[in-house]
């Protein structure tokens, strides 16, 4: 079983980019984020044509959060419970773990997976009322992953978190410096996360140093490797052992009009 998660950057402008990557990559669960489209302009029959089902939670102009998969989400839960919140940013469904129970309506939580995509706030600038509304976001999403891991031990939490988890994260760590995506605040909330029993899937395995996710589009950031690893698969304890491979498809983003996040890809035995 694959998992994937990527910043498209706009799904009306990238379609056919992601497409192509599905026909050449091949995984059984996406996480889009950044659709920025509403439900209504989301392309099902596209999907459908290439042999996924989705389902979405888009939202205009900014934001937007979509799963592309194999098999049909069952219990799809939009935005997170208990957070009031108005911006599209988390979608989740509940996935059969082999493709010979793909096609069951209901599935077990012993023979599933719980997939959370999820687009997390950027936060603008430490100190501003945006980066306030991150840190309780963070919160209010940590909560409710704490109830959901005991439905469900078997959860992916993946998407743009938007934060590094330490300097190896970041070509300049010195200049990212308390600057936002490395703050204290911020590597805190992600270590929270992690304390509830998940694992960052990526370090799990032996990787290449400046592995990064995201390169800003200016001063040839992609060409110089200039970027940030902000995008990642979390897995549960229960998935830990089944895992068999974690990297980042830098291929997408020598595109042309990429996006400027890379796919990550999870596998699973």
């Amino acid at each position: 079983m694959k998992l994937a998660t990527w910043n498209i950057n706009s799904l009306t402008v990238r379609l056919p980019q992601v497409l192509d990557w599905l026909a050449a990559s091949p995984v059984d669960v996406l996480a889009l984020q950044e659709l920025k489209l509403t439900d209504d302009k989301f392309p099902h029959a596209a999907f459908q044509a290439a042999g996924y089902a989705s389902v979405c939670f888009g939202q205009k102009t900014y934001n937007g959060v979509a799963l592309i998969s194999k098999s049909p989400a069952q219990d799809v839960v939009r935005n997170i419970p208990g957070f009031d919140d108005d911006l599209a940013r988390v979608i989740s469904g509940t996935f059969a773990l082999s493709t010979t129970d793909a096609s069951a309506s209901n599935v077990a939580a012993q023979d599933s997976v719980r997939v959370v995509g999820a687009y997390f706030p950027n936060g603008q600038e430490p100190g501003s009322d945006k980066f306030e509304y991150k840190l309780a976001w963070l919160q209010g999403l940590r909560a409710w992953l704490r109830t959901e891991l005991v439905t469900h031990p078997r959860l992916v939490l993946m998407g743009d978190f938007n934060i590094t988890f330490d300097d190896t994260d970041v070509w300049d760590p010195e200049g990212m410096r308390d600057q936002i995506h490395c703050t204290d605040e911020e590597r805190y909330e992600l270590g929270a996360l992690i304390a509830l029993g998940l694992a960052d899937a990526h370090r799990l395995f032996p990787q290449a140093a400046k592995s990064y996710s995201w390169w800003d589009y200016r001063d040839f950031g992609f060409k110089r490797n200039h970027g940030m690893r902000i995008d990642h698969i979390l897995i549960s304890q229960a998935l830990q052992p089944l895992a068999r491979g974690c990297w980042i498809d830098k291929a997408p983003r020598k595109n042309e009009r990429p996006s400027d996040h890379a796919p990550v890809v999870l596998e699973l035995a």
